[in-house]
């Protein structure tokens, strides 16, 4: 979509628009003011990547109006933790939205060119650390960062990881997923030279303390390199991982 400040920066320039008057059409431009939201449209143009939706707490009515008020203005609009009657809301206004159940990560996505160089790798250490996996997988495409899956190569099974060695040297960024004890991050950063960032999921048995286990795992791992991000925070650690190939 046409960025409208080249529109107001072309009428001062033609004598169509005075300088205050440009002053206010930027302002009014950029924040829209909701009676549950102010929603910052100027985010994509100052930060390189749009607003994103967190679900989470939200009303599917709330829901539905905030990712129609940013459709109306993005071509492309991401939602996480968003529920299957939220989904149901969004879609009956924005018909293109899809929605993932696993992720729960809505998404409407009009422009698919990707726009970042490189392949970032996201690595789940079980398939029950899928959700986590493909919410990262999810917001890399509608961020036009090039991604790649591989799933279920934990360590208790070294000679699974082993096997994708040449996808994980060739990564620009790989993220780990992984529950239990989360040593995947460690070992992923002792084979590769890219940046590993490490999320760590709540998957485990109960004295895996909902993830904490994990967290701390990641943040004590042994490799250089790896950072790690919020316990079951895909759409963390894929934001990172695009800040990393845009610079």
């Amino acid at each position: 979509m046409t960025d409208p400040r080249r529109a107001i920066l072309a009428a001062v320039a033609a004598g169509e628009l005075s300088i205050d008057g440009a002053l206010d059409s930027l302002t009014r431009a950029s924040i829209e003011q909701l009676a549950i939201a102010t929603l910052d449209h100027e985010r994509a143009w100052r930060r390189g990547l749009p607003e994103v939706v967190f679900g989470l707490g939200k009303s599917p009515a709330e829901l539905a109006e905030i990712v129609t008020r940013l459709a109306a203005r993005s071509a492309n609009v991401l939602a996480t933790r968003v529920s299957e009657e939220g989904a149901t809301a969004v879609q009956a206004v924005v018909p293109e939205a899809h929605w993932d159940p696993r992720s729960r990560v809505l998404r409407v996505w009009r422009d698919t060119e990707p726009r970042r160089e490189g392949t970032v790798l996201v690595v789940a250490a079980g398939t029950s650390d899928l959700p986590v996996a493909l919410e990262a997988r999810h917001c890399l495409e509608v961020m036009g960062q090039p991604s790649e899956l591989v799933v279920d190569v934990g360590v208790a099974g070294l000679h699974r990881l082993l096997s994708q060695a040449d996808r994980l040297r060739d990564a620009r960024v790989v993220i780990c997923v992984a529950g239990m004890e989360a040593a995947l991050p460690s070992v992923v950063a002792g084979l590769v030279d890219a940046p590993v960032i490490a999320v760590p999921t709540s998957v485990g048995y109960g004295a895996s303390f909902d993830g904490l286990a994990a967290l701390l795992g990641c943040l004590n791992a042994c490799s250089a390199g790896v950072v790690t991000v919020n316990i079951d925070n895909g759409f963390g650690a894929a934001y990172a991982a695009v800040a990393i190939t845009r610079a």
